[in-house]
């Protein structure tokens, strides 16, 4: 097996190729033409230089029979060394607009089970030169012994490079020169990120008010030009002050809206103020004046501190932050404490007695309560005491207690809580105080109720009765083992009347629950509990659970079934059928691995199955016994497979290999069927010329005479001595691009429910949907997604994701276009551009993202570059974007809708064309975030092939 390397680099630096021969015994790469820079590194690995931005093709031309497989991996350049699995399974490996992450040391492993896998290494050094940045700091110090003060001024120029970058200082036109003026000061700090040049002027001197100029290069590397930044001095030159117009906390009711203002008084330049807030970023409604953020109508969710910073690159940026409270009250709870100095648990007549109030509330220091007696307030006195917030209990818990019960004591109490002067709505609690009113609760199992068994499926429930005590507290449930979660995924579970209900049962219930009366809302004594166990009984779980054997005849088959785990253990019943029919025999004995062996013949080729049963139910073991050839594998596709023909003609190179080739007879061929709209256009036998199938040894065969553009079936069957394997097939379709131009109405709107022959992707976790105004649910939320397509009209589709349940955050779905063929369009210049357009709809405080790849690559290994990206609410409207492309192959696009926080996140997609030649820019168009050439962005890895025409294929 050898390994061949071609390196190619475009974009502004020169095109690089490379290529050598790897073996075990002697390995080398040898190149031709140059890349920005090239050098040795040792004797088997070269480092190839490249520019950010630019596009990197690497390919590994291998030859070795059968077939290798090729698998690309990479190690992290310079700021680490783990390992990355991505890996890519393919001859090319393309990067569009390669980031400075992306460089590092890239492997090629070819293998085909034959022999040591062939690997080769190259190293990639992405070169980068960003924009400087330039601060300035002052310090203003006594000089010891002197009546005057000294002001030295540092400029701080950073940049990040690659490779080291050189710095120039100019003050106007002029270089600054270190021995020539003792005025001045450069040197590189030490401790700082990036590379750091700072230029010290000491002891001001007026010519020192100017323009300074910072000018970094790499001298030109990968033609990456020089940048430079300007910053001018004057005796104003001032760091930023900023003041807030409200106190650092800020407490608003709910709906309220809410202004915050950062004032600068002080800053030269005159400084940027932005806002941010934590945690996460600022609220959807929030809007952004200036200094001035407004917030309309806040909510819970808009709590949080909101931070203003101004910077004008002199000094340290000032920064103010203030945190926003709202405020809430939920969950009033009270608790009855008897005099817990007598360990009692009933109110008695001239014993001590505590009523507690808690709401959870915030702020919770802010909350009033204020204490009844029978409707009058009551003030503190020497047998009634009132604590605003009791040491003994939870935070922000207000007391009554009350000293030596009397007979008049007993009464009903209130407890209100409120905000004072807030608009939140007050919150009351009513307790009747009696000798008769308040006993202690008895908790009991109802009889036979300790283990509770239920199929596995089926609903049960859980009792725990409360058969005595006033007032009637809710039952907690809870696991016994302390790891596990409720069914619910919560810790506890309260229940009112003490039965715990679980449906659709599975066995990862089973197990010990416990029910415990709860501490709030009754007497706070010690807790009554008790226990129940769950018992789930499910069939047997076997293995296999469908298997297809295939043998030679006369061969001894032995068929085996195990149970894995069941409950009950205890099996009822083992039987053995074919097709359907019991067989006779004499019953096996009640083992977990019972078998059937008998010898194969031509006319017991059949279905068997073993059945066993606890008593819970049956589970089967299937076996297809067979002596019939395994299917053919087709195998994923090759450069070139299409030929043209004279006239509209093509031929096509079928691919395959055999699974298991050894398992049945001899293959002496294949029997191939090719169809046209299920019409049979040609059927023959492919001898193999005595030849045997080897398992992974690729077969192949040249279908000749096929027409553009049309549709064709191919269907495939291994042939033995005695039988014919079942068939295979695959659908070749010639394809062109349809390209519409954007002024026609034939763009694709999604109104058949072909939907233009885009396909879902089977690997996302959900679907798009197609939909219209009419189709709409009438119940859905109002606040997201569209109400018409793009025409405005009721009849007419889009494709949308629904975000409601049971959609969670990050849920992708991915909606394919066709696949397309660029060849047919030629251009000496390269490769011919397109234009993708489309409209979109993103109205909703929880939209996710929406995205846009080019997808290149084989039939089997594709990855996707990213084009267009927008997020967040977008507003009520249809919004057009385009972006352009240049594939130089068969091309998918891809639109994947991501689910964004919560249920009002609905994406919509409608009117979608490509059309050959360079978007056309208006001025009402959309700018998105545009993936590509100068705006590049870090992107996965992807490769491209070399077809000269293209088929689409799918398997059955």
């Amino acid at each position: 097996m050898e390994i061949f390397w071609i390196l190619i680099l475009s974009g502004v630096c020169p095109l690089v190729t490379g290529q050598g021969v790897y073996a075990p015994a002697n390995a080398q790469i040898v190149h031709s033409g140059a890349a920005c820079n090239v050098k040795d590194e040792s004797i088997n690995e070269r480092i190839y230089t490249i520019k950010e931005g630019d596009t990197m093709v690497l390919q590994c031309i291998v030859k070795g029979h059968p077939r290798p497989q090729v698998r690309w991996t990479k190690t992290a350049g310079s700021a680490s060394d783990k390992f990355q699995e991505t890996s890519i399974y393919n001859e090319t490996l393309r990067i569009e607009g390669i980031q400075r992450v992306q460089g590092g040391r890239y492997y090629c492993k070819a293998d085909n089970g034959v022999g040591v896998a062939a690997i080769k290494s190259i190293r990639v050094d992405v070169q980068y030169l960003d924009t400087p940045v330039l601060t300035v700091h002052q310090t203003i110090s006594d000089v010891r012994g002197s009546y005057y003060q000294e002001k030295t001024v540092f400029l701080r120029c950073t940049v990040n490079s690659n490779p080291p970058a050189r710095f120039i200082w100019k003050r106007g036109n002029t270089l600054i020169e270190q021995s020539k003026d003792n005025g001045v000061d450069i040197y590189e700090p030490l401790y700082t990120q990036g590379e750091t040049k700072v230029l010290k002027l000491k002891n001001l001197r007026p010519k020192d008010f100017a323009d300074y100029t910072c000018q970094v290069s790499v001298r030109n590397v990968c033609n990456i030009e020089d940048k430079s930044v300007t910053f001018r001095l004057t005796n104003a030159t001032t760091p930023p002050i900023i003041k807030l117009s409200v106190d650092d906390t800020v407490v608003v009711d709910p709906g309220q809206d809410v202004v915050l203002t950062c004032e600068v008084t002080a800053g030269f330049p005159r400084p940027t103020v932005t806002w941010s807030r934590y945690p996460g970023p600022l609220p959807l409604s929030a809007q952004v004046r200036g200094p001035t953020l407004v917030l309309r109508a806040v909510t819970q969710s808009d709590a949080g501190f909101y931070n203003c910073t101004a910077f004008n690159n002199v000094g340290n940026p000032a920064r103010k932050n203030v945190n926003l409270v709202v405020r809430t009250m939920t969950n009033l709870t009270f608790q009855i404490t008897p005099d817990s100095n007598k360990d009692s648990e009933t109110i008695q007549i001239g014993r001590d007695l505590k009523l507690s109030c808690h709401v959870d509330a915030t702020p919770q220091d802010k909350v009033n309560y204020t204490w009844y007696k029978n409707g009058a307030p009551i003030f503190n006195s020497d047998n009634l005491i009132l604590l605003r917030s009791d040491p003994e209990m939870e935070p922000g818990t207000s007391s009554l207690d009350i000293v030596d019960i009397k007979f008049s004591d007993l009464a009903t109490y209130s407890c209100v809580v409120n905000f004072p002067g807030s608009r939140v709505p007050e919150l009351r609690v009513d307790v009747n105080i009696s000798q008769s009113s308040v006993t202690p609760p008895v908790l009991s199992v109802p009889p036979g109720g300790q283990i509770v068994s239920v199929s596995e499926g089926g609903n049960t429930e859980l009792v725990c009765l409360v058969a005595e005590g006033k007032p009637r507290p809710p039952i907690l449930w809870s696991r016994t083992e302390k790891d596990l979660l409720m069914p619910s995924g919560m810790p506890v579970v309260e229940t009112p009347d003490g039965r715990l209900r679980l449906r659709n049962v599975s066995r990862d219930m089973m197990g010990g629950y416990r029910c415990q009366t709860a501490p709030y809302n009754g007497l706070n004594i010690k807790r009554r509990e008790a226990q129940v166990q769950l018992n789930v009984q499910y069939p047997p779980i076997l293995d296999p659970v469908l298997q297809d054997v295939r043998s030679r005849t006369s061969q001894t088959v032995t068929l085996k079934c195990t149970v894995l785990r069941a409950n009950p253990t205890r099996l009822t019943e083992i039987r053995w059928l074919r097709n359907g029919n019991f067989i006779r025999m004499s019953l096996p004995g009640l083992k977990e691995s019972p078998e059937l062996k008998f010898k194969l013949e031509p006319n017991n080729s059949d279905t068997y199955e073993c059945r066993i049963s606890n008593s819970a139910g049956t589970s089967t073991c299937t076996f297809n016994v067979s002596a019939k050839p395994y299917n053919a594998e087709f195998y994923f596709d090759t450069p070139n497979p299409v030929r043209i023909l004279k006239g509209n003609n093509y031929s096509y190179n079928l691919q395959w290999t055999q699974k298991d080739p050894q398992a049945t007879e001899r293959i002496i061929g294949y029997w191939l069927n090719v169809r046209k709209n299920k019409q049979k256009i040609l059927s023959k036998q492919v001898d193999l010329g005595g030849r045997e199938p080897e398992k992974g040894v690729l077969l192949s065969y040249t279908i000749p005479d096929l027409r553009i553009p049309l549709s064709y079936e191919v269907r495939l069957a291994p042939i033995t001595a005695y039988s014919t394997g079942d068939y295979v097939s695959r659908i070749i379709q010639y394809s062109e691009p349809y390209t519409y131009p954007r002024s026609s109405d034939k763009v694709c709107g999604f109104e058949d429910e072909r939907i233009c022959g885009f396909t879902q992707d089977r690997t996302d976790v959900f679907d798009w949907t197609r939909q219209n105004n009419l189709t709409q649910n009438p119940k859905r939320s109002t606040n997201t997604g569209p109400e018409t397509d793009r025409s405005g009209t009721k009849e007419g589709y889009y494709m949308y994701i629904e975000a409601s349940r049971p959609r969670a955050e990050g849920d992708k779905a991915r909606l394919l276009s066709p696949l397309f063929n660029v060849s047919s369009v030629k251009s000496p210049k390269g490769p011919v551009p397109y234009c993708v357009s489309f409209y979109y709809h993103m109205k909703g405080k929880h939209i996710g993202t929406l995205n846009v790849f080019l997808r290149m690559g084989s039939f089997t290994s594709a990855l996707d570059l990213l084009k267009w990206t927008k997020s967040g609410h977008q507003g009520p409207d249809w919004r057009r974007a385009d972006f352009d492309i240049s594939p130089s192959g068969p091309f998918q696009i891809v639109f994947e809708g991501i689910r964004g926080l919560n249920y009002e996140g609905d994406i919509a997609i409608d009117d979608v064309s490509i059309t050959v030649g360079k978007c056309k820019r208006e001025n009402n168009l959309d700018n998105a975030v545009l993936i590509g050439g100068s705006q590049s962005l870090p992107l996965a890895s992807w490769l491209t092939f070399g077809l000269s025409c293209f088929l689409s294929l799918s398997y059955r």
